[in-house]
């Protein structure tokens, strides 16, 4: 496995779209700290544009690098070696490519910024965190997606509509339904909901951290009563890495019964 992931991480490093990929958050780093001159909000801005952002990136060019790279799989296939380890080690390639390039992208503007010596260093940490853990959790998805059709079209329709729905379309519901049941007892709802999204999850986590779960009202208070404990944060942390493992493990089943 570890060829194939040395491999793929290496052709992916020869990407243009891994560098523009780093340059983009240096970019908005940069512009964020220097425009704000405040390390707290310009993290508060980079959680917004990185929740967003990275899913997207991560599912669509996991999609596209999983389709292009279907002959080298095939060929691959052919050898002595096990369909899991030539999935596992491309997955992890991709995944590592753009974890380190979302990483470099952002360390340099914030250590610039004295982030290392500030009261918010814990609080970045958890962030790159949370995000590196949602590319790797979207890259699953996307792994899944063209194991399960072989039609890109299709694929990218997916990839897309999947992505909408994580970011957007499932809060607008989550909200609606708080909305429509305001009347009744919505604490354990809300919170069982919250741990179906791994987005939201990374989202809940980083606010409380920074102190400013004030900004999603009521839910910000019962997250912040559950989350804020001892206990939240440990069945969250083990929520998110049930999602680190989920997308790939139905990946390798998938896998495992294609007949490529």
């Amino acid at each position: 496995m570890f060829k194939v992931f040395k491999y793929s991480l290496f052709d992916q490093t020869r990407s243009k779209w891994i560098y523009l990929y780093t340059l983009f958050f240096f970019l908005v780093s940069y512009a964020m700290l220097y425009l704000n001159n405040d390390l707290m909000s310009g993290l508060t801005n980079l959680l917004n544009i990185s929740l967003l952002i990275c899913p997207l990136v991560s599912i669509i060019f996991g999609t596209m690098y999983f389709y292009n790279s279907r002959e080298f799989t095939d060929l691959l296939l052919a050898q002595p070696i096990k369909r899991t380890t030539i999935l596992l080690g491309q997955y992890f390639g991709l995944s590592s490519s753009l974890s380190l390039a979302y990483l470099l992208g952002n360390l340099i503007p914030f250590i610039l910024y004295g982030v290392i010596v500030s009261d918010i260093f814990i609080s970045f940490i958890m962030l790159l965190i949370a995000v590196v853990s949602l590319t790797f959790i979207f890259s699953g998805f996307a792994i899944m997606i063209s194991l399960i059709t072989d039609n890109r079209i299709k694929g990218f329709g997916f990839s897309i509509f999947l992505w909408l729905f994580m970011t957007f379309i499932y809060d607008g519901i989550f909200l609606l339904t708080l909305f429509l049941f305001s009347d009744y007892p919505m604490e354990i709802f809300s919170i069982s909901v919250t741990m179906l999204n791994p987005v939201d999850l990374a989202r809940i986590l980083i606010m409380l951290k920074l102190d400013i779960t004030s900004m999603l009202g009521y839910t910000g208070a019962v997250f912040n009563k559950f989350f804020g404990s001892e206990t939240g944060i440990m069945i969250s942390s083990i929520t998110l890495i049930f999602w680190l493992f989920m997308p790939v493990i139905l990946s390798m089943k998938i896998g495992k019964r294609k007949d490529f």
